[in-house]
């Protein structure tokens, strides 16, 4: 039974093939290194970028808006869980039914009395 990668059964064959696999591992890891660094500059351009004024969070479902959230709120889920929105939009949602964020209180940040 042969293994999957058979290897040439002389010296010189089996130089010419590690030259090879070097170069290609070497091409690998400059590739990572690159990928890395964007990622390094992508996380910190996202850290510099200011929150949103106001959120909405939203249901595990993506669609049915749970909560309004001043922007910077720790309760307002996760970027894929909440969503930036208008004033407007937040002031709309709070009178449509959704829920104002206990903690942050943007009805009152809003002006908006129950």
């Amino acid at each position: 039974m042969s293994a999957p990668f058979d290897l040439p059964p002389d010296l010189p064959r089996l130089r010419v093939l590690e030259t090879f696999l070097l170069a290609i591992l070497a091409r690998v890891r400059e590739r990572i290194r690159h990928l890395e660094q964007q990622a390094v500059i992508h996380e910190k351009i996202e850290r510099q970028r200011p929150p949103p004024e106001w959120t909405v969070q939203v249901s595990i479902n993506g669609h049915t808006p749970v909560a309004v959230h001043v922007g910077a709120c720790s309760m307002g889920g996760s970027e894929v869980r909440s969503k930036a929105i208008s004033r407007q939009d937040a002031i709309q949602a709070l009178h449509g039914g959704v829920s104002a964020c206990s903690l942050c209180r943007p009805d009152t940040e809003l002006g908006i009395l129950e």
